[in-house]
């Protein structure tokens, strides 16, 4: 991907937007689109908040232990569970 940096006024005139922004010549002709980050992420498919709340993630690193035989896990795949 490529970068352009910005200079102050034109970051001042996108700052805040939170939709798509066309950007265009001096007559007018769009040159290219401009999206946010976060409009990025969601339109690639990343989710922007994780699927897990915060206990959920706690339980999971707090857990300890050797988890599921590799073979248990295939056979479920294998089955459809």
């Amino acid at each position: 991907m490529s970068k352009v940096i910005l200079d102050a006024a034109t970051r001042a005139k996108l700052s805040g937007l939170g939709q798509p922004v066309q950007l265009c010549d001096e007559s007018g002709a769009v040159i290219a689109y401009s999206l946010s980050p976060a409009a990025l992420d969601r339109l690639m498919g990343i989710p922007i908040e994780p699927p897990f709340t915060e206990e959920e993630l706690r339980e999971a690193f707090d857990q300890t232990g050797p988890g599921r035989p590799l073979e248990d896990i295939l056979r479920d795949l294998r089955e459809g569970r």
